[in-house]
């Protein structure tokens, strides 16, 4: 497969392409594709990632909005022996899940996107696990503690269905062209029993939204419509606490309470 001619990167899909050989070889350590693996990129952009992931695997799925980028890969493509998948789509209506039953994704996410996608790939069964490059201050988000200054409603979220690891930092210069933030490499991988049930996730996501939306207020202000005097001794959550001091086991207790008696009143 050919180099891809120069693409001048376009602001409204939030382009920075990866230029550093060092960085991409530690990626693709860290991912260590299968041969059989059913593996997606999300944002080819000028392959990179894509060529040393193509010479892993023996079908690889690239997933890009870019009209003229999917045209050159779908050139490209025409000359890979069927090894190479294109779909023209934006990821965050994307299928992942028609691939087929074990998924892996991976991928130089747009920070424009890259929350709204993380909770698209959250709803992913087929998710085997997921290697993505984001905004380093989305990823200490992502796998801040309770009590971290960094932990807020996107950490419970995503540590209700994932287990996460922040892999290492990508300095600016390793993009073309160089954003204004430092990236970060995360893994993640779904957890096999996740501590909110989908009978609870209703609610519970309702209770953290509410509980993070003014989160300096105490728990017994921005959960008052959410949970009795009697909920928070049943969830061993301190009333006086405030979200961010809250970790999802107790975030998932509460929105058992609320979920069982929403059901007895159904």
């Amino acid at each position: 497969m050919s180099p891809l001619p120069r693409h001048v990167p376009r602001k409204r899909f939030g382009q920075h392409f990866l230029i550093d050989a060092g960085v991409v070889r530690a990626i693709v350590d860290a991912i260590a594709p299968r041969a059989d693996d059913t593996l997606v990129e999300i944002g080819p952009g000028t392959g990179a990632l894509t060529r040393p992931l193509l010479a892993r695997v023996a079908r690889l799925h690239v997933v890009e909005i870019d009209r003229d980028l999917a045209a050159r890969w779908r050139d490209d493509a025409a000359s890979a022996s069927g090894a190479l998948q294109v779909h023209m789509a934006d990821a965050l209506a994307f299928d992942f899940g028609a691939l087929g039953p074990r998924v892996r994704v991976v991928g130089n996410l747009p920070y424009n996107i890259s929350t709204p996608l993380l909770f698209h790939l959250a709803g992913v069964d087929a998710l085997v696990d997921g290697h993505f490059m984001l905004q380093r201050e989305v990823v200490e988000r992502m796998v801040a503690p309770a009590g971290a200054s960094a932990y807020g409603r996107l950490s419970v979220m995503l540590q209700a269905r994932f287990a996460m690891v922040a892999l290492f930092d990508v300095p600016r210069d390793a993009f073309d062209p160089p954003p204004k933030v430092t990236s970060s490499v995360v893994r993640m991988v779904p957890l096999a029993q996740r501590p909110v049930p989908a009978t609870d996730a209703v609610a519970f996501e309702a209770i953290v939204a509410a509980a993070f939306g003014q989160r300096r207020k105490t728990l017994r202000n921005t959960l008052r419509d959410w949970l009795t005097p009697a909920d928070f001794d049943a969830a061993r959550i301190d009333p006086a606490s405030r979200a961010e001091q809250i970790d999802v086991a107790a975030f998932a207790r509460a929105a058992r309470l609320v979920a069982a008696r929403r059901a007895q009143a159904a």
